[in-house]
């Protein structure tokens, strides 16, 4: 069977494979998310300890992917993600047993959000770069497409269902459930032929390394753009564990099931935008696109912070994730095409330190300013703020002649 244009990746069998399981594993993952957001809230109502847990759990990000993404460029790629996909798997039964008996703490979330983190420094670029040796270089645009597709399926289904789910059965489940998603995943990657080797190291250090690796982006111009835009939009407009709890809890008063669907509009919004990059070619990515999208994700905020009723928020939600995943997905097919195979573990790692490294000080701003001026004022801040960078990097681009 041969499938259509717009899943052409999907014609690789080991892609397949990964890409069914990531599928299960991150509707899992979303449902965490919900969860632990709405424990937190449940255990402290403090909007800046929800900020906090997403400081800490995307910290190790900001500290080490730089590192990571040269070990992902030494290390056979495919048992690396056995290894991170176990260890995501136990910390969510971990969490999901000390609720469901009765024991969890503030503290343990603080504790199992900061191993996860640390965890997912090393999954994150390695699993971008290894997208790129299952598919050939013509479908990589479609193949990143559909995995964003699929991880913005996953916010649909995810809090939708853990909203319904947690509003039955008590928040335990989605941790329980989440634990089970990656069993599917773990048997796809055992499944694989393809590893991931390793290139050869000819010698150099870990360091030297890192060093090649910073000095090919800070170099290339048009890597420098994709990395500013890729900032700007991450730390603004990728706060949506925060954002959207605390606009269900505090301005809209909905339950658990209506915080579900809220996060599944902006998922819904990302999953077109996904499939309509999918449906692209290298040739149509082009960069007004790219600065249009931001510029649309962050106006959005803005008019969040004017947002009082449900209605309304849905579909601004809608829009701010197509737009935001239409910027963030482009500038992830864009540098997997630019950078070459050597380097390319490493360049994915500068991807991973923006867009979740970026994400602690992003969610700690949010969390500190909802907790003293409201979530509506968050909302306006992080928007004026994201419109005011994309400005900045436009004019750069366009004056600088290099």
């Amino acid at each position: 069977m041969r499938f259509p244009q717009g899943l052409r990746a999907l014609n690789h069998p080991d892609y397949r494979r990964f890409y069914i399981g990531q599928v299960v594993s991150q509707v899992g993952s979303w449902m965490q998310s919900v969860g632990q957001a709405w424990l937190v809230l449940q255990l402290t109502g403090s909007p800046l300890k929800l900020g906090l847990i997403g400081t800490l759990q995307f910290a190790p990000v900001l500290l080490f992917s730089v590192f990571t993404g040269a070990l992902a460029d030494r290390l056979p790629k495919r048992r690396v993600l056995l290894a991170t996909q176990i260890g995501i798997a136990s910390l969510a039964l971990t969490l999901g047993l000390l609720v469901r008996f009765g024991h969890v703490e503030y503290w343990h979330v603080c504790v199992l959000a900061t191993i996860l983190g640390c965890v997912n420094t090393l999954d994150m670029p390695t699993r971008q770069s290894f997208v790129a040796e299952l598919v050939s270089k013509d479908d990589i645009v479609n193949a990143v497409a559909l995995n964003s597709a699929a991880f913005n399926t996953a916010r649909i289904v995810g809090p939708v269902a853990a909203g319904l789910l947690i509003a039955r059965f008590g928040v335990a489940i989605a941790f329980l459930l989440n634990a089970l998603s990656f069993t599917l995943v773990i048997a796809a990657l055992i499944r694989m032929r393809t590893e991931g080797r390793p290139r050869e190291t000819h010698g150099t250090t870990m360091l030297a390394d890192v060093g090649e690796g910073l000095r090919y982006a800070f170099r290339v111009r048009y890597i420098r753009l994709l990395l500013l835009l890729l900032f700007v939009v991450s730390i603004t407009v990728f706060n949506f564990s925060v954002y959207v709890p605390l606009l269900a809890r505090t301005v809209l008063h909905v339950d658990a099931a209506g915080f579900g669907f809220l996060m599944a509009a902006v998922g819904v919004g990302a999953v077109m935008g996904a499939l309509t990059l999918g449906n692209l070619r290298q040739a149509q990515l082009a960069l007004p696109t790219v600065l249009v999208s931001g510029f649309v994700a962050c106006g959005g905020l803005v008019v969040m912070s004017t947002v009082t009723r449900f209605a309304v928020a849905m579909p601004m939600l809608f829009l701010i994730g197509v737009s935001s995943i239409m910027l963030v997905a482009s500038c992830n097919t864009a540098l997997q095409l630019t950078a070459p195979d050597n380097l390319r573990g490493r360049v994915m790692s500068l991807y991973t330190l923006i867009f979740g490294g970026s994400f602690p000080i992003g969610s700690f701003l949010v969390g500190w300013i909802s907790e003293r001026r409201g979530v509506s004022t968050a909302y306006l801040a992080a928007g004026m703020c994201g419109l005011a960078g994309l400005a900045i990097i436009t004019v750069w681009w366009r004056s600088d002649p290099e």
